[in-house]
């Protein structure tokens, strides 16, 4: 019999840290959770890649399940998790009616990582070329997104934008919103000098839409600029799951070199001058120049890139939003010894004073607590949460039992 309680995870890719914030920031709530004396069980019906974290080694379970098979059951029926967390909304929608089900006293959480439906919404407007409408965030997504977070005990939201966006704009009750960003520390020795760095960087996942058109971004309308100004610089291109039409735009004689997946993102980005993200769209926070402020790399984004981070005054670098401007800030920084050195600082301030691991861990693990002693009074108070639980059970479940089914009889 096991004395620690048991957290379930059911993750929707197996957490991949070097690849993706997504994955680091798993990989932040693991450990958490291990340090608090949690059996930490992580569960995906995703396949493996092999660049996923060695879960094993750390002393977290690792289990393959099925989409639409009742073996999950099963395995939860012997398991019984004292709390289950979420790895966005899509898989609250395919497994959290079965746990209601047969584990009806487990503590749900959903993580976002961002909010799905905002960066849809933004990317639909980016690509008809206008500003964002009320009617483009109450998509069908933002009603499964929102039903989903309405259906758990606790949210964890990583951005502040996010936060009053679901808060003002569709009244969801503070209770069930935990605000936990990325955590960074910032790492101030062995930081190389501004005269011992060279070139521009961009890194990103290119599984990510926004990374994708950010490089494109960078490679029709902004590098053209800034390479005439910055002569003797490259934009240096690193990025896991970059695909043909990625590795097509490397050009050396255009400075513009695609290299691929980063070995150690940390070294590569502390050895850039300064750090480029011309985000267009998108949501939540952004990793990469969390990262690069981490390793005192300032660097250039524009609005989106910097929303739930910092404002214009304090961002470390500068935010700009037309190609003109980005490429004038960025040589201003990639030139200019004072101004870089002041952005840098404003970085490790950033860092110290919002995402701290200090400034969240402790709440958030008493406030779990606090959920779990009182789980029946905290959900009494939801009951719009309770009435979109009958109805997914209702529907959701006889979906899922027909696809089983439906499956077995092929």
């Amino acid at each position: 019999m096991r004395s620690l309680p048991v957290l379930l995870v059911i993750g929707y890719v197996w957490p991949e840290p070097n690849s993706s914030a997504a994955g680091n920031r798993m990989m932040q709530l693991l450990l958490l959770f291990k340090r608090v004396n949690y059996h930490i069980v992580f569960a995906s019906a995703a396949q493996k890649s092999g660049f996923e974290s060695d879960l094993t080694a750390l002393g977290i379970e690792e289990k393959t399940i099925q989409l639409n098979h009742s073996s999950f059951d099963d395995f939860i029926a012997i398991l019984q998790p004292q709390v289950v967390l979420f790895d966005r909304y899509f898989m609250e929608e395919q497994f959290a009616w079965r746990i209601s089900k047969i584990c009806p006293n487990a503590l749900k959480i959903l993580d976002t990582e961002d909010l799905h439906f905002l960066r849809y919404a933004r990317h639909q407007a980016w690509k008809e070329n206008r500003e964002i409408e009320i009617s483009d965030l109450q998509s069908d997504y933002a009603k499964r997104e929102i039903a989903s977070i309405l259906r758990c005990d606790c949210t964890l939201i990583i951005s502040k934008y996010e936060m009053d966006l679901l808060q003002n704009t569709f009244k969801i009750d503070p209770k069930l919103l935990f605000y936990f960003p990325l955590l960074m520390h910032a790492s101030i020795t062995d930081i190389p000098s501004f005269e011992n760095r060279k070139d521009f960087v961009f890194i990103g996942n290119f599984w990510h839409e926004p990374n994708w058109q950010a490089l494109r971004y960078l490679k029709d309308s902004i590098w053209p600029i800034l390479a005439k100004i910055v002569p003797h610089a490259s934009l240096q291109i690193y990025g896991a799951y970059a695909s043909q039409k990625v590795m097509q735009l490397h050009n050396p004689k255009q400075r513009f070199l695609v290299k691929g997946r980063a070995g150690d993102a940390s070294q590569i980005m502390r050895q850039a001058r300064v750090c480029l993200a011309p985000l267009q769209f998108g949501a939540g926070l952004k990793g990469k120049l969390l990262e690069a402020m981490q390793n005192g790399t300032p660097s250039v984004t524009t609005w989106i890139g910097a929303e739930g981070i910092a404002n214009e005054k304090d961002w470390p670098g500068f935010i700009a939003n037309t190609p003109e401007m980005i490429a004038q800030a960025a040589a201003q920084l990639y030139n200019e010894v004072e101004t870089w050195q002041e952005s840098q600082k404003k970085g490790f301030d950033c860092l110290n004073s919002e995402f701290k691991a200090a400034l969240f861990e402790t709440t958030f693990i008493a406030h779990l607590n606090e959920l779990r002693q009182h789980l029946t009074r905290y959900r009494q108070a939801n009951f719009m949460g309770a009435i979109l639980q009958y109805h997914t059970m209702a529907s959701t479940e006889y979906m899922s039992r027909w696809i089983e089914l439906k499956t077995k009889h092929e």
